[in-house]
């Protein structure tokens, strides 16, 4: 190893959870190295050099897998957005169903049977309705580097939506201060939306686009909508979803279909009370809606609980608590045989997680989003007196790192 450069010539053995593949230093700490693959032979550089570990740029490939690929994007290893393009697809799922076996193997019950296979995306480009990027200090869009907050100005993205890229490559947005991000949407019949969000409001920007959108300014002083409307509609399934410009929804909805599928598969048909916790703009409370006679849904955002006062409309017996979701289930008096819950990717917080227990439903559906948080609350759920049924994950994000999973626990035999 050169000490004064830092680099180093690594053997990667296993790909681990993040983006980053497993190797050693000639000391054996864990080094974390990103863009390779497996048995591969890499010069790297150390970026972060601690106690137990270290953190490795890649350099060189010295000595390739052979089922290293040409990755189709000329941003790939640049910009941080994709993780795998490097490989097939289908050596991406069998990565994701190997780092997800490795996540959960030390949950308390768990099992190679267990785990479902990973289902598969229909479409590995091109499957983002909704596509963020960041603004450098030129006021170019990009998406940040790998582990850095480096914008990398890009022109392409392979995985946004045909029309969301036709509608980027002509937008004509006029600079101005304060501006961070834009997020460009498409909805139902390629109606597109723009999103600009800026930290500090100073103006409403200048924009120009030959093409009828709808344009919201995000920032401090609320939503200005310059131009059309202020939601897109969705249709997932055969139901249609009102979904504002500040709330979140799918956006790969071929894979939420068969998501939904499986929690509604998860479930009974016929019940008296389901508690849905982090319930957004209403996505599986509209296909469980007439399986239950009384549902509790709890959410933070006061725009998704908007979009879902719409979206569940037709229905008396939903009542929605706007407001964290810590500080209402404890709050909340009943005593559901069902909990379905879908956290943001910090997970459930420990208060929520003793009034989960404290309610002893039957049978809890947990949507994940983020596989290390999700092992660390079934360990607790599990202390707690359930037992896992079956975890199934999906590849919501092809040509990435990140992967969504379904888990079902059932309530212990006193």
């Amino acid at each position: 190893m050169d000490k004064k450069a830092g680099q180093i010539s690594v053997k990667i053995e296993k790909p681990i959870y993040g983006g980053e593949f497993l190797a050693r230093l000639p000391d054996h700490r864990p080094v974390f190295v990103p863009f390779v693959l497996p048995d591969e032979i890499a010069m790297v550089q150390v970026t972060q050099d601690k106690k137990g570990y270290a953190r490795a740029a890649l350099i060189n490939v010295v000595e390739q897998s052979n089922k290293r690929v040409i990755p189709p994007c000329k941003y790939f290893s640049q910009c941080g957005g994709c993780h795998y393009q490097h490989m097939e697809y289908a050596e991406q799922l069998k990565l994701k169903q190997q780092v997800v076996l490795e996540q959960f193997s030390r949950v308390p019950g768990f099992s190679e049977q267990i785990l479902r296979n990973i289902i598969p995306s229909p479409n590995e480009l091109n499957y983002r309705n909704n596509v963020q990027f960041s603004v450098n200090e030129n006021g170019k869009l990009g998406f940040q580097a790998f582990g850095s907050n480096q914008i990398i100005p890009i022109d392409d993205c392979f995985l946004a939506g045909e029309q969301i890229l036709q509608t980027w490559k002509m937008l004509d947005l006029e600079q101005f201060p304060g501006l961070k991000r834009i997020h460009i949407r498409e909805g139902l019949q390629e109606e597109i939306m723009l999103i600009l969000e800026s930290d500090n409001f100073v103006e409403i920007p200048s924009l120009e686009l030959d093409v009828p959108v709808s344009v919201v300014h995000l920032s401090d002083m609320g939503k200005i909508v310059m131009a059309g409307e202020d939601h897109l509609i969705y249709q997932v399934k055969d139901q249609f979803f009102h979904v504002s410009a500040e709330s979140f929804f799918q956006v790969n909805i071929s894979q939420a279909e068969k998501m939904i599928d499986l929690v509604c598969e998860y479930l009974p048909t016929n019940g008296n009370t389901l508690l849905e916790l982090y319930t957004g703009v209403g996505l599986f409370t509209r296909f469980l809606a007439e399986r239950y006679e009384l549902i509790y849904a709890v959410e933070e955002s006061s725009s998704a609980c908007d979009d879902f006062a719409i979206n569940l409309d037709l229905y008396d017996h939903i009542n929605l608590y706007v407001g964290s979701v810590k500080d209402i289930v404890p709050q909340l008096d009943i005593q559901p045989e069902v909990i379905l819950l879908d956290p943001p990717r910090a997970g459930i917080d420990p208060r929520t997680l003793e009034s989960i227990l404290s309610n002893k439903a039957q049978i809890i559906v947990y949507v994940s989003c983020d596989v290390s948080t999700l092992s660390r609350d079934l360990k607790r759920l599990i202390e707690g007196g359930y037992h896992l049924v079956e975890i199934t994950p999906f590849d919501m994000f092809p040509q990435t790192f990140h992967i969504e999973c379904v888990a079902l626990l059932a309530l212990n035999d006193k």
